[in-house]
């Protein structure tokens, strides 16, 4: 397979669209059908990494103390909770969804179903009990990015989208997105951002640029770098490690000439196959965006690994 005989593979995979890009330049686009390039459509919990970037600006700005400050400092009623170890989770502990709350993203007694059926969703994700220490391991939870979302409403003193039109999306060239809420109206954080493929590429060559769009610093390159290393280590079925809202994985490069190499990239991931996959050694940001809702027990193909990876030269370690 090559990069010409990509298009009849994807077609059959149901790919919604596929953009890859090396060095600021765009080598490979593809999509389903012929209006999807104008069009906003949910990119689920890649929204999370939109987040992080967003609490990286804050931080950048000095709207956000440091990133130990405690959850204590932003809502008050904790100190009202039995556990007093809830006050001192750390803004980083919640960027790397270690903050020991007993979750089941999907189902069970404390979920994300059930936080979206409940009238507050940040009260909802600070009244359930801590399962395990903070800090000791990653259990995803789409609570923690609603409690993010709502610490930059306190800090900036504005919604998140409104601080996200001006920090990140203006500059982006993000005209066009629409943005879910929660009850008391704080923007989704774990979810619920629609946005254009183009849209997620551009994001995704900002940090491969460490944070500099048409030579403005956006987001600062220290933000970057500490925001996409592998904080937390996942478990199966999930491959690599976490970030601050970001996926982590390695693969070997197997170029024409020379020996192979191990080298690091991270990705935004959605439900139902969304991704931004960005590979700094390669110079390269991949979009895909797909229509897959199948069980676990059914799992979709892994586009990325399975039909991507070996047309650059590369497979998945």
């Amino acid at each position: 397979m090559s990069l010409s005989t990509l298009p009849s593979a994807l077609a059959t995979l149901n790919v919604r669209s596929c953009l890859i890009q090396q060095r600021g330049e765009l080598i490979f686009e593809y999509y389903r059908d012929q209006h999807i390039p104008a069009e906003v459509a949910k990119i689920n919990s890649c929204t999370k990494s939109i987040l992080s970037a967003l609490i990286g600006i804050a931080m950048d700005q000095g709207l956000l103390p440091g990133l130990s400050v405690p959850l204590g400092e932003f809502f008050p009623q904790l100190k009202r909770d039995a556990d007093t170890r809830k006050q001192q989770i750390t803004l980083e502990q919640l960027l790397n969804m270690s903050a020991g709350f007993r979750w089941n993203e999907f189902g069970g007694a404390n979920s994300f179903p059930k936080m979206t059926r409940s009238p507050h969703w940040v009260n909802y994700v600070l009244e359930q009990p801590l399962g395990e220490e903070p800090g000791v391991r990653m259990e995803y939870n789409s609570g923690i990015s609603q409690l993010l979302s709502a610490i930059l409403v306190q800090a900036s003193g504005r919604s998140t989208a409104d601080f996200a039109e001006e920090f990140l999306f203006g500059p982006l060239g993000i005209r066009e997105y629409e943005w879910e809420t929660d009850p008391q109206g704080i923007h989704t954080g774990g979810y619920g951002l629609k946005l254009r493929p183009a849209d997620l590429l551009n994001f995704g060559q900002l940090y491969l640029q460490e944070g500099i769009w048409r030579g403005v610093q956006l987001l600062s390159g220290s933000w970057v770098t500490q925001s996409v290393q592998p904080a937390m280590e996942t478990e199966p079925p999930r491959h690599g490690g976490y970030a601050w809202h970001w996926w982590t994985g390695s693969l070997i490069c197997r170029p024409e000439s020379g020996e192979s190499e191990n080298i690091d990239y991270y990705y935004a991931r959605g439900y139902a196959g969304q991704f931004v996959y960005v590979l700094p050694p390669l110079q390269l940001v991949v979009v895909l965006t797909q229509d897959n809702k199948r069980g676990r027990n059914n799992p979709p193909p892994d586009v990325f690994r399975e039909y991507l990876l070996p047309l650059l030269g590369a497979s998945s370690s």
